[in-house]
């Protein structure tokens, strides 16, 4: 094992990205054996693929997203809520009062990373914990969209709407007449390459790794923490209004105070993908392919016949194996 980890092309692949892909592959083995026997009678096929697609974009953005507060240190509950609340603020200013596609597309961001800029203030500047000051912008976000929206459900504009609102929807799937082209998985996979780069290949990126492995330490180094800290925040927020946007181009309805369960997704995503919950270490590729997998996941539990609350539970349990993966890693180390 141990020759097969030290492995030029594996070390530069990463084995923890070896080991999910494998998994994932086994589990699109055993979902397709269980939906034969108890389910539809077949395998995973296309359709199942990309409705677990569509799952997988808008989740993806949010693990992205919470990766670079995780390696901090740090954790950010509010980003379901924050999404949900963009996807209905943007929802209501193009369904309801008429404002031009674009702009609420750029709304929808923009409302992201307000509470990106809101939660990194409160734990850089203002020093709360982490935890308190998410739980509090989760509720706030929850409120702040069911006011917007008067607690009314907003339905985004399907994709042969005659206004041609509609169009927003090929930055999930686009269809072209003769083939549908998985658009929300390349730009899904641009992004994550560009969140790569920031993560490995910048000076931000160097000191947000740093914050997560000795925020003290960098400190006393002269460099100001509070900026680097409050840029992983805001980061997490933007991309979470960019979530909403793929969200809402796969579903449709938004529902005001909704969005808890998906903070748990993205951060199982994370941590699933080889992100240390201590800080420090971080894995945009592998935060991606946690995605997938949980995407994955719940396809085929549905496809199975059996309830959401199956993937709950088998989410759960990975997540508890994955963390308790890292803690026996991290001892070894030292």
């Amino acid at each position: 094992m141990e020759n097969f980890k030290n492995n030029p092309i594996v070390k530069k692949l990463g084995f923890n990205r070896i080991v999910l892909v494998c998994v994932m592959i086994l589990m699109y083995i055993v979902f397709s054996i269980g939906s034969m026997k108890l389910g539809s009678g077949k395998p995973l096929g296309v359709d199942n693929m990309m409705s677990a697609l569509n799952y997988a974009y808008f989740l993806g953005f949010l693990a992205l997203g919470v990766t670079f507060v995780i390696a901090t240190g740090g954790i950010d509950f509010s980003i379901g809520p924050v999404m949900f609340c963009a996807a209905l603020i943007g929802g209501r200013l193009l369904t309801k009062d008429g404002w031009p596609l674009i702009v609420c597309l750029l709304i929808t961001i923009a409302v992201g990373c307000v509470f990106g800029i809101a939660n990194g203030f409160l734990v850089a500047y203002m020093e709360l914990p982490s935890f308190i000051s998410s739980m509090a912008l989760m509720m706030i976000a929850k409120g702040v969209g069911s006011v917007f929206t008067q607690t009314q459900s907003i339905n985004w504009p399907q994709s042969g709407d005659e206004s041609g609102l509609g169009a927003f929807r090929n930055l999930v799937k686009w269809d072209t007449g003769s083939a549908t082209i998985p658009m929300g998985l390349i730009l899904l996979l641009i992004t994550a390459v560009i969140c790569t780069i920031i993560l490995n290949n910048t000076k931000a990126g160097r000191y947000i790794l740093c914050l997560g492995s000795n925020k003290e330490a960098v400190r006393l180094s002269g460099v100001n923490v509070k900026k680097w800290e409050m840029l992983a925040y805001i980061l997490c927020g933007t991309l979470a209004g960019i979530a909403a946007i793929f969200y809402v181009g796969a579903y449709t309805t938004v529902g005001p105070g909704l969005g808890d369960t998906f903070n748990n997704e993205a951060i199982a995503s994370c941590v699933m993908g080889g992100t240390s919950m201590s800080g420090g270490i971080a894995s945009i590729g592998g935060s991606i392919i946690g995605t997938m997998i949980i995407a994955l996941l719940q396809e085929g539990i549905l496809a199975m016949k059996f309830q959401k609350d199956y993937q709950y539970l088998i989410t759960g349990i990975i997540v508890i194996l994955a963390v308790y993966a890292d803690i026996r890693s991290r001892r070894r180390k030292n």
